[in-house]
């Protein structure tokens, strides 16, 4: 069956030319309690009794010098200058009010857009991060105009809207028809994702209130949530299921989520029961039961429901939600995902480990990985497993920090949508109103957000990214200093500024870190052993002036293709490197002629001169997250065909196995030798299993043994 056409493509043309019954979801309505009107103390809810860890205020982290904070300032000018009502003018005009001679801002941010008014819930969230991060009174400001002018659009419509919302509750930037023909099933492009829109001004509303203390946004929020339940609290669960089905008109982002988030605020049952009207019973109960059918599935449409249900369990307890969850997240990180984190091809996921069968220029959507790291975190928070933290370090380092473009900007965010992985792709930047636009405003400001997280009862500190940043503790009276030049190579040094006590300090040691992790305490060596895709945990009596160090030297690494192990990429550490070659076919590379008795790739991919910067067969290889539009190569076609040691050929075939691994495949990964005996030692044993496997010829077995004998590769 054909594919429908991706909403990116019609952007182009545009441009070129656990199922709850239906009475879990009536719950009677209540009276909207009335909210002050001013600004209070920042609302923070207690985390659910579910989290065994939790997060730290985004305001209580701020980033230090360094390539993410510079990311993040170029951000801070587009959200400090953006005109707001340009932002607003598609809510106004939708509520009868003057727009101020506005325009909208433009792709799918226009007066007559499907989609429009979802930018706007991203900027919400953009400026809300942005003032929870800098305290800059501007940008303050800038927010509550935004809220308040929403306020006013909310009231127009609910007085005069033409035609007048079913509910007092209503806001959106377009008339209530889209989600009246969602409930006739009606298809997209005549409709567009309305339950989207919602859920990013729904989103945008609750930042403004629980990171800068705007009542007012909590008022208009909880009579959206309002809306939302006498819409679909009255619907069949037969119904629903049908309407969250349809490819992108029954998309609805994270509302699941939302309206969790809301109950908490609220305390108004009808915000969970609207809440729980998003369950997507196939597919849930699919990934419950842990049976994959994501296979041409819209990628973004279904990655958000997941954090949404994780939100569910925390306060329903039905263990189907967290099941589906950390199975989902199973069936696209690893088998799904891409060297640099991301997932997805033209926005659909494609079978599992079909990674070199679908390398294009439009792999790896950015809203994807803008989601699949929040799912990360929702499931780091439950189960503090630290494979979610590798993930979220490889998407944050290698697809969200490469998507916004090295460049200023005060009229465009200027970030990617498709991040391309086929060779000899280009990225292109701008994407101002599309949904990777807004997500992409918010990736940028948020940064911290993961850096350091503590224990529910306040016992641990957990290290989970070495980025250069001062955490804020106040329940202890702690300030920590973390100096870094993550991503590039180097020591990182905790220093704790302010404070003391007795507890647990966890350092994560990254699955990458094969080349050693080594940690001292105000210079004495620690004996505890680091096992790389773990934690660390050092136990004392901390005291203000201590000094923790953590080493973690950097190796080159490939990553293979599960569908071609020929197929890979090439990592310093967690740094994807690129090669810069205007070729658009596969650049082939071979490693294995160069290898020293060390077996590793520094004998064949050799520094250029500046950080993180490499040559290998003439080429340049760089880290992926300079953001430029260089052609470049994250995949290339790796060549071993011959069996040979240096300049020691055999002339037998670098035969693989039936897993892919071949004879040198198998042999270097037994590296270092830290003899010549000790390496012809491993060529003879391996030589003999391949022909014992029939992979050689006695006579091919007697050559390979020959050429190694011959060859002398120095240490």
């Amino acid at each position: 069956m054909t594919q429908p056409p991706t909403r990116r493509t019609l952007l182009r043309l545009a441009a070129g030319g656990v199922a709850a019954t239906p009475l879990a979801h009536a719950v009677p309505a209540a009276a909207l309690p009335a909210l002050p009107a001013s600004d209070t103390a920042l609302a923070v809810a207690a985390p659910p009794a579910t989290w065994s860890v939790q997060p730290f205020p985004l305001d209580q982290v701020t980033l230090g010098d360094g390539v993410f904070r510079r990311k993040r300032d170029l951000m801070l000018e587009f959200a400090r200058a953006y005109p707001a009502d340009r932002i607003l003018a598609v809510f106004r005009a939708n509520a009868g009010l003057d727009t101020r001679g506005a325009q909208p801002p433009g792709g799918w941010e226009t007066a007559d857009g499907n989609l429009r008014g979802h930018f706007g819930g991203h900027f919400l969230t953009l400026v809300a991060q942005a003032y929870a991060d800098t305290r800059e009174a501007a940008l303050k400001t800038r927010l509550d105009y935004l809220v308040t002018a929403l306020g006013e659009c909310q009231l127009a419509l609910a007085d005069h809207g033409s035609p007048r919302p079913s509910h007092p509750g209503y806001l959106a930037a377009y008339p209530e028809t889209q989600f009246i023909l969602l409930e006739s099933y009606t298809t997209y492009p005549t409709i567009w994702a309305p339950y989207y829109t919602c859920h990013k001004i729904l989103r945008g509303l609750l930042d403004a209130h629980t990171l800068t203390g705007n009542q007012q946004a909590l008022t208009i929020a909880s009579k959206m949530g309002d809306w939302v339940h006498s819409r679909l609290g009255r619907l069949p669960q037969t119904q629903l299921d049908r309407m969250w089905s349809i490819y992108i008109a029954g998309e609805y982002g994270g509302m699941n989520e939302v309206l969790a988030d809301l109950y908490v605020l609220t305390g108004r049952a009808e915000h969970l029961a609207a809440a729980r009207c998003f369950d997507n019973t196939a597919l849930l109960d699919a990934c419950a039961d842990n049976r994959d059918i994501l296979d041409g599935r819209h990628a973004n449409q279904h990655i958000p429901q997941f954090t949404g249900y994780m939100r569910l369990f925390d306060h329903t307890g039905a263990a189907r939600y967290a099941d589906a969850a950390r199975n989902f997240w199973g069936m696209v990180a690893g088998p799904r995902t891409y060297s640099l984190g991301g997932t997805g091809q033209g926005e659909i996921f494609r079978a599992r480990n079909a990674i070199a069968a679908t390398l294009t220029d439009n792999n790896a959507e950015t809203c994807a990985t803008y989601n699949m790291l929040k799912l990360s975190r929702q499931l780091f928070f439950h189960t503090p497993d630290p494979a979610y933290m590798d993930y979220y370090e490889r998407g944050l380092t290698n697809h969200i920090l490469a998507s916004r473009r090295d460049a200023r900007s005060t009229t465009s965010p200027e970030v990617t949508y498709f991040v391309g992985m086929g060779p000899g792709v280009v990225r292109e930047y701008d994407n101002t109103g599309t949904c990777c636009g807004g997500t992409g405003m918010e990736n940028h400001t948020k940064y911290q957000d993961s850096v350091y997280f503590r224990s529910a009862d306040g016992n641990t500190l957990y290290v989970n990214l070495y980025l250069a940043s001062t955490l804020r503790w106040p329940e202890r009276g702690l300030v920590i200093d973390q100096t870094s030049d993550y991503p590039a190579e180097g020591v990182r040094t905790l220093t704790l500024r302010e404070g003391g006590g007795s507890f647990d300090l966890k350092l994560r040691v990254p699955s990458w870190a094969t080349g050693g992790f080594t940690v001292t305490v105000n210079g004495v060596p620690q004996p505890a052993v680091a096992v790389p895709g773990s934690y660390l945990t050092l136990s004392r009596n901390w005291q203000g002036g201590d000094r923790i160090t953590v080493s973690t030297p950097y190796r080159l690494r490939v990553e293979r293709a599960p569908d071609d192990p020929t197929v890979q990429s090439l990592f310093h550490g967690p740094v994807l490197l690129v090669a810069r070659s205007q070729a658009t076919t596969f650049r082939t590379f071979s490693f294995y002629k160069d290898f020293t008795l060390q077996g590793d790739l520094a004998a064949s991919v050799r520094p250029e001169g500046r950080p993180l910067h490499f040559t290998t067969h003439g080429l340049v290889l760089a880290p992926f997250h300079i953001a430029d539009t260089a052609r470049y190569h994250a995949y290339f076609r790796r060549s071993e065909p011959v069996v040979v040691f240096g300049t020691a050929t055999s002339g037998v075939p670098n035969r693989a196995r039936t897993d892919g691994q071949t004879f040198l495949d198998v042999l270097w990964a037994r590296a270092p030798f830290a003899t010549q005996g000790a390496f012809l030692d491993a060529v003879r044993v391996l030589a003999d299993t391949w022909l014992s496997q029939g992979l050689f010829s006695r006579a091919e077995r007697d050559a390979v043994v020959a050429a190694s004998v011959r060859a002398n590769l120095r240490r």
